[in-house]
Order: C-alpha cells, then structure tokens, then sequence
C-alpha cells in the first residue's frame, strides 16, 4: 500500500537569466533565485580599456568599421576596377612593360619611367602631331593634319621661296638699296594687322580663316606671326650690312632653317639635343645647308652675274691680317693670301659654322626669323673684316 502511493521527487527548476539591473540588485544583499552559470558568464562585464599605449590592448585587437565617406568609396571602387583590370591582363597574356621595354626619350634625355604632365592628358589630335604648337584652333590644320599640321609644307615652302626669289632679284640686277624700303613698307601694315587681330576676336576668326594655312596654331592667340619678324630680319641685314653679306643672311636665313626644322623633327630624337627644342641633326644639317649656299652664292651666281663689285666684303680671296702674321714669324713679302677653290672652301666651311651656331642659339628668347639673319651675318662681316 506504501509502495503504491509514493510521493514523488521535488523537480529541478531552472530560472530565467537574469537582467542586469537585477544583477546590480543582488550585490544589495537581497536574495534573488540561482543562476545557471551560462548565465552568469554573460553578465560579467566585459574589463575596461585600458588608454595606455600597451601593445596587449585589445583596442588595436579590434576590427575598425568601414568609412562610408564618398572619397573612400570612390579609391575603393578604382581599387576594384583596377583589380580587375589586372586580372583580365593575366588571364590573356598581357602585361606591364619592363623597364628595360621603356622607349628612348628623344635627343638623348633619360627616363625615369614615370609618364611626364603632357602625356597625362594626351589626346588623338596631340599624338598624331609632331607640330610644337597644339591642334584645333585652326580650322584647315584639322582638314589637312600631316600636309599643313605635321609637316608644315605651305609655310616651309614660303620659306624657302625667298632665298629663291632673292637670287631672282639679284640676277635681275636690282640693288640691296632698293629692295629694303619695299620690305619696310610691307612690314608696317602687317604689323599694325597683327596688333588688331589681336585685339578684336571676331577680326582674328577671319584672318585664321585666310591665312591659317601659313600659321602655327601657336601664333593664333599667344604670339605675332612669324612674318613679321621674318621681314624685320631682312630688312636689317639689306640696310645696315654690305651687299654680299645681307644677300647671305636672307638665304641663310630662307633656307639653313628650314633644313635645321625638317631634319630636327625627323632624326633629333635619335641625336644628343643642344637645348631645349634644337638636336644636333637639325644643328648638322643647317651647317650643311649653309656650306652649299655659299658655294652657291660665292662660286656660281656671283661670278656669272655681275661679278665681285665694290660693295662686296668678299673678293675671292682672304689672307691673314698683320696682327697673326707678325705672331707666327712670316717672312714673305706682303701678307699671306689663299685665293680660288681654296678660299671659298674655306669661306663655305665658315659660313656653315656661322650659320649652325645661328641656329641653335637663343638670343634673350627671340624668334629666331630675327636672330638668324642677323646673327649669321654680324659674324660673316666679322670674319671678313679680319681674313677678307
């Protein structure tokens, strides 16, 4: 009868977790009900930072949240794209240039490898162009980028037509003295032309428009157009110089610089440049240029027209002033004087020195359609004043 009514065992009961205020209640001193030790080690509050500089802190532990700031996710999304873009280049085989693979910088600079402030914002137009001036401000260069742009054939043709039309004048007879008021004339309207273009844009559109086949794009609002200092060139040596000597400055002029300009954009990339803008090909080929046109000049035009005047430095000959003479000890009668081939070998070989160095130096910055006429011929009348 015991053993058919036991009473049965007091069951286990687990109670809730505890709240934290609860918990705060209990260090009081109240009871409160047990607390499974799950529990308990949830309530335990977590140790305080510490703010020292201690390299256990669980600070430097702990994952930093992400920026939501516009410029980190914009280095994010380029990071992404780049990664991407490297992915793709590994997978077909494509890859970064080796150092080694970096072209040669022309007239002989050195690389770092690094893409310099120009080329970052390299266009078609500025890659198709070997022009020092940019393309799109005038209207033909687009319609005609290699003849005009590229190589400039209108304006180097104008150019060299002058050294042509020069000799033309000379066989015709017509004097240096002559010709020089003419060049004054034209140059005065021109460059009252210029001064308004450059002041009135609506009369510059026109005038590009004419005449923008015989112009750099750099000359349309930076600069004067270069025939301005082209006939303030000539004029200065037809006026002030002799005969011979300005004669030699307009086709030094007309013609050792556009050989210097064509051979300096073709190959100065492959030679030591001299300055900024001027290689040694262009340098050589002026020198060149110039050996020939005073053999042109001193042995076949003005020997078959009209023959060595009065008015010229140059008589077909040169010797050695009396200064040198008396330094190297001559004893011969008279100063010592080389005549025929021999001297206009010699006149040709410094009027191609004569005319290189013209072109390749910079004169306070100056176009050089002034300073090659001028300084070409100071030095030719130099040289004949001592040795002519």
């Amino acid at each position: 009868m015991s053993q058919q009514y036991q009473i049965p065992g007091t069951p286990r009961v687990i109670s809730p977790s505890p709240t934290p205020s609860e918990v705060s209640d209990s260090k009081d001193g109240s009871y409160f009900a047990p607390v499974t030790r799950s529990a308990a080690k949830r309530a335990v509050s977590p140790p305080p930072i510490s703010e020292e500089n201690d390299s256990d802190s669980s600070l430097e532990k702990r994952a930093r949240t992400r920026s939501r700031s516009p410029k980190t996710l914009a280095r994010r999304r380029k990071r992404r794209e780049s990664g991407s873009i490297a992915a793709i280049n590994s997978k077909t085989g494509l890859s970064k240039k080796k150092d080694n693979d970096i072209p040669p910088v022309p007239n002989g600079a050195t690389s770092n490898g690094h893409l310099s402030p120009t080329s970052a914002v390299s266009s078609y137009w500025r890659d198709i162009s070997r022009s020092p001036s940019p393309l799109g401000l005038i209207p033909i260069h687009r319609h005609w980028r290699s003849f005009i742009h590229r190589h400039e054939i209108p304006r180097k043709a104008l150019h060299v037509s002058i050294g042509f039309f020069t000799l033309h004048l000379y066989t015709r007879g017509v004097q240096t003295t002559t010709i020089h008021p003419y060049l004054l004339g034209t140059l005065i309207p021109i460059t009252l032309v210029e001064v308004l273009r450059h002041r009135s844009t609506t009369f510059n559109r026109f005038y590009v428009r004419c005449l923008g086949a015989l112009m750099r794009e750099s000359e349309v609002n930076d600069a004067y157009n270069g025939v301005i200092w082209y006939l303030l060139g000539t004029w200065v040596v037809l006026r002030f110089l002799p005969k011979d000597v300005g004669v030699m400055g307009v086709l030094l002029l007309s013609w050792c610089d556009t050989a210097a300009s064509t051979f300096g954009r073709l190959y100065g990339r492959y030679t030591p440049r001299i300055r900024k803008g001027k290689s040694f090909a262009g340098s050589a080929a002026a020198a060149v240029v110039g050996f020939f046109t005073a053999v042109l000049w001193y042995g076949l035009v003005v020997p078959n027209y009209w023959g060595y005047d009065d008015d010229f430095m140059y008589q077909g000959s040169l010797r050695l002033p009396q200064v040198v003479t008396n330094a190297i000890g001559w004893k011969g009668e008279g100063e010592p004087t080389i005549t025929g081939w021999i001297a206009l070998g010699t006149m040709s070989v410094v009027t191609g020195l004569i005319a290189s160095a013209s072109e390749f130096v910079d004169v306070w910055g100056i176009d050089d359609n002034l300073t090659i006429p001028i300084v070409s011929g100071v030095g030719l009348w130099g040289f004949l004043k001592i040795f002519g």
